[in-house]
């Protein structure tokens, strides 16, 4: 039985296009779908396609809340019951549905984990692309590895505000299927306030009043965008009775009451989640903070949270069109119209700027680690990826070539972040009430939070009873890098960053801690959440390395032994270092500028350089040199200032082509004098110091690897008088004046006036 796309798309402007759709997707079978807010193409386009394809469709959506309300939509615009042909699946929530099911893409990227092909699906929607949640973007990107193993799969890409070009290439050549916006004028107004980049309280009281006074003066509903759960409960007690909240952690009741139009006008206070995907019906008014909450990365800390930044201009765009969606609206922005023109045209990708240990794992488990070959519109910065890694090895959840684990294939099934989930499979269902805190944002002592009781159901069902499990080692468990032991007024992570403690937070007097939340305030690190460790608890959940350190005290090596629990010293003995564990010891702290360079070694050193500049290939770079034979002579008691290091400079010259360093970059360079001054690299080009007289009869400026020498000239003293890499240009121009100052200065040596020519050198030859 199909859909009635009539009855479902009645008053809906996609309903105008939909027909397009088997044509279109069935070139290619692809398509993209670009609809602006209000169009109905998240009500309409799903049951199009499994009509058309004759088989069950996939929807995703960023946010359970818009899950919920477009299943619950369509059933109803269907005549259906939720759970009949129209289902949703969401963390700790599902209906089956036999047609049509919606979803979260974390809830995809697990099913295509444990289903790669994705059987008895024909067909997949990922909606809200332009949001660029980095799921959305991984799980787009394996559908497209599957659809070109499956030809009978069907994909869409689908959203309000898409760059149609970019995904259209990112699908294969996907056609476009466009549905015009149906406007209404919107009327705007701004209202700035100096509190709101600083999030004061007068702020959020601001807006509250904004919004009161619009509804009463209109007798219309507004809605209110906010950054986050907590802004939206401090806007929604400012605002009284007629405010109600919307955002993802609450009930679905409470959900579902603010996206009912009673008729009577209300104030609803939302976070992201009523920017797109999801519509407010009754709305006419709407106000913007201006504000959004994001994820940023601190790469020199290896850290990532949540940070509130000014919106993009397309966020702003996309909130005001909210209000002119059912008619007339009226926009206030709490910003003025000069801050709106000097926003940020676009969403960051949050693939760019996010912690992507929990994406790590799910590349490496679909079998394309750090993302090499997966078709994303924007690849993972290979640092991020790099320190996702570092954390996955922690968990032991990849190896050291980044390739999952039979743990780390466990915990991608497994509907919590990477480290909250070994935490769970590590401690047992008695760990579920702080693994329910972990993931809820906690702030001070864990031990004394309390958790979401119908989460800790949830995840307790999803493992065994593994007995007793204290806060401490359950939070160790899923951040072992950020176990910490106390370091005089800080506490130093097991990472190696310092962080500190606020006393307000309960956690004084402990010398170790596993900490939970950190993150940067300027240009320190501050602890936000943790519990109470013992130090066994903390090595444990750590371990304990012991390594042979050496160093140079005096250009001699000196040795100790360390025992460590990442980068917390733990003991250290002085040790005599044996010669051939030495060698082995200084490669991890000695660099190639610690060694003492003669001028011969120098000067090859800098041609090598240079020709690795210039040509590449199979010149190398001098910074690469393997100094296994230098250090084999320091552990073996010589000074590092007395080894020599041209024969490691000579080791690094390439066969067959070493012998041709001399054409390509010459140590001496011959001018028509007869003399042959050095040439020096060590600035990166060829630079020459040379008397001007020892140049007549150089016409031009010769060339080494197709780089100009570049002269200083000098007087008969020795001072200097030109810096040129062009002779041409200097003797019929800067050489004049140059002679006339200089004749009368040195009336003995020779001045030219065609200093360029050979009867000029021999003239010079004569005199000299």
């Amino acid at each position: 039985m199909t859909f009635d796309l009539a009855a479902i798309g009645r008053g809906l402007p996609v309903a105008e296009t939909v027909s397009r759709l088997p044509g279109l997707i069935e070139s290619t079978g692809s398509l993209v779908v670009e609809a602006p807010p209000g169009t109905g193409k998240t009500t309409l386009i799903p049951p199009a396609l499994a009509n058309h394809t004759g088989g069950k469709v996939l929807v995703t959506a960023p946010r359970r809340v818009a899950v919920r309300a477009a299943a619950r939509r369509l059933a109803s615009l269907d005549g259906s019951r939720l759970g009949q042909r129209v289902g949703y699946s969401m963390r700790g929530d599902h209906k089956d549905g036999s047609a049509v099911e919606f979803m979260t893409p974390g809830v995809l990227l697990r099913r295509l984990l444990a289903d790669p092909s994705l059987e008895g699906i024909s067909g997949v929607i990922v909606d809200e692309v332009h949001e660029r949640q980095t799921d959305t973007d991984l799980v787009l990107g394996m559908l497209i590895e599957l659809a070109q193993l499956r030809d009978d799969l069907r994909l869409v890409a689908m959203s309000a505000t898409l760059d149609a070009a970019r995904y259209s290439n990112l699908l294969g050549g996907a056609e476009v299927l466009s549905t015009p916006a149906v406007t209404h004028p919107l009327e705007y107004r701004h209202a700035p306030h100096p509190g709101r980049l600083e999030q004061s309280t007068d702020f959020y009281t601001h807006l509250a009043r904004l919004a009161t006074d619009a509804v009463a003066e209109r007798g219309e509903s507004a809605l209110v965008f906010v950054p986050g759960v907590r802004e939206v409960e401090r806007v929604v007690a400012a605002a009284g009775p007629r405010a109600m909240a919307l955002h993802g952690r609450l009930e679905a009741q409470k959900q579902d009451a603010a996206l009912t139009d009673t008729g009577t006008p209300r104030i609803v206070v939302s976070t992201a989640v009523a920017e797109s995907s999801l519509t407010v019906p009754g709305v006419r008014i709407v106000v913007d903070s201006g504000l959004s909450r994001v994820p940023r990365r601190d790469a020199t800390r290896g850290m990532t949270g949540l940070v509130t930044v000014s919106e993009a201009r397309s966020t702003a765009d996309q909130r005001a069109g909210r209000a002119g969606r059912e008619g007339p609206g009226l926009v206030i922005r709490a910003f003025s119209e000069a801050e709106y023109r000097h926003l940020t045209p676009a969403i960051t990708p949050e693939i760019a700027t996010s912690d992507l240990t929990d994406a790590a794992l799910t590349m490496a488990c679909w079998g394309t680690p750090r993302g090499d070959g997966l078709p994303l519109l924007d690849p993972p910065p290979a640092q991020a990826i790099a320190d996702a890694e570092e954390t996955l090895r922690a968990l032991r959840a990849v190896d050291a070539d980044g390739l999952p684990t039979e743990h780390g294939r466990r915990l991608s099934l497994l509907p919590l972040d990477p480290r909250l989930a070994t935490a769970l499979l590590r401690h047992g269902s008695r760990a579920a009430g702080v693994v329910a805190v972990l993931a809820d944002s906690p702030r001070g002592d864990v031990a004394r939070a309390r958790p979401d009781e119908r989460q800790v159901r949830r995840l307790a069902a999803l493992v065994g009873d593994r007995g007793p499990a204290a806060p401490g080692p359950v939070v160790a468990a899923a951040y072992p890098l950020w176990v910490a032991r106390r370091s005089g007024d800080e506490y130093l992570l097991a990472s190696g960053t310092r962080a500190r403690l606020p006393a307000d937070l309960g956690l004084d007097g402990s010398e170790w801690l596993a900490v939970a939340d950190v993150s940067r305030t300027g240009q320190h690190s501050t602890i936000r959440a943790g519990a109470h460790l013992s130090e066994a608890e903390a090595l444990e959940a750590v371990g304990v390395t012991e390594d042979l350190e050496a160093s140079l005290v005096g250009g001699r090596v000196r040795g100790r032994r360390v025992r460590r629990t990442g980068a917390i010293e733990l003991s250290s003995t002085p040790v005599k270092v044996p010669a051939a564990q030495a060698a082995e010891a200084l490669a991890k702290t000695v660099a190639l500028d610690d060694f003492t360079f003669s001028e011969k070694a120098a000067a090859l050193r800098d041609r090598l350089a240079f020709l690795h500049q210039q040509i590449g290939e199979p010149w190398p770079d001098p910074s690469g040199v393997d100094l296994g034979p230098e250090l084999q002579k320091v552990g073996n008691g010589a000074s590092i200032s007395t080894v020599d290091m041209y024969p490691a400079m000579q080791r690094l010259l390439p066969w067959p082509d070493s012998t041709r360093i001399g054409e390509l970059a010459p140590e001496r360079l011959s001018v028509p004098s007869g003399s042959f001054p050095r040439i020096s690299y060590a600035e990166g080009r060829p630079v020459v110091r040379v008397k001007l007289q020892e140049c007549f009869g150089l016409a031009t400026s010769p060339e080494c690897a197709g780089v100009r020498v570049q002269f200083h000239l000098l007087s008969p003293a020795g001072r200097p008088l030109a810096v040129t890499d062009d002779l041409a240009s200097f003797w019929s121009g800067p050489y004049e004046g140059v002679r006339k100052d200089m004749r009368g200065r040195y009336p003995r040596h020779p001045w030219p006036e065609d200093p360029w020519s050979a009867q000029a050198t021999a003239r010079t030859k004569n005199r000299m």
